[in-house]
């Protein structure tokens, strides 16, 4: 009896080994699988990174590359601004030089001796000539106590801008400063006019 105890207990001892041993392998298998996941999670992960990585590189440079046009379109725009100040500055130099010349044939139109009934060509139909008056110019000539008012050029400003803060044409701005065209500079005295 004894003998069939023992080997009772020897079945049951293998058979808790092998059972263990059964649920060791599932176990190991198990985490044979988890560790291929983390693994290939881990290479996905790796391969987005380095994706991540290639991409914020170009978006660095194609950043530096759009400040650089930035920069240059901005210097353009600058260039521009100033080309259109320059135009408008000239308009306004050759309107003023148009109405100097309609002023003075106005006044040659005035001067000349009336011969019957004569239509001035300068004046709107139906309107009478003697109707029009001459826009009155500042004057020019220094008088005995009159001191120059002088006015510093400050950055942005323009002939045109500089004449209407003192009531003065662009041609008589030029005319008092002795000027051949409409350019100024930042701390360039100018005389607008007489005190």
């Amino acid at each position: 009896m004894m003998g069939g105890q023992a080997g009772r207990l020897v079945a049951l001892a293998i058979g808790v080994v092998m059972l263990a041993g059964c649920v060791m392998a599932e176990k190991y298998e198990a985490e044979k699988a988890r560790a291929m996941n983390f693994q290939r999670l881990l290479a996905q992960e790796e391969k987005r990174t380095g994706e991540m990585d290639s991409e914020l590189k170009r978006l660095k440079r194609d950043s530096s590359d759009l400040e650089a046009r930035n920069r240059e379109l901005a210097a353009q725009v600058q260039a521009v601004r100033e080309q259109l100040g320059r135009m408008q500055e000239e308009a306004a130099a050759m309107r003023d030089a148009a109405l100097l010349k309609d002023q003075d044939v106005l006044g040659k139109a005035r001067k000349a001796p009336a011969k019957g009934k004569r239509v001035d060509k300068m004046a709107p139909i139906g309107m009478d000539p003697g109707a029009l008056a001459p826009v009155p110019m500042p004057d020019l000539a220094p008088t005995g106590g009159a001191t120059p008012r002088y006015h510093e050029v400050r950055p942005g400003d323009t002939l045109m801008a500089i004449g209407r803060l003192y009531g003065v044409d662009v041609n008589t701005l030029k005319l008092l400063n002795n000027m051949k065209n409409n350019t100024i500079h930042v701390g360039q005295r100018l005389v607008v006019g007489r005190e």
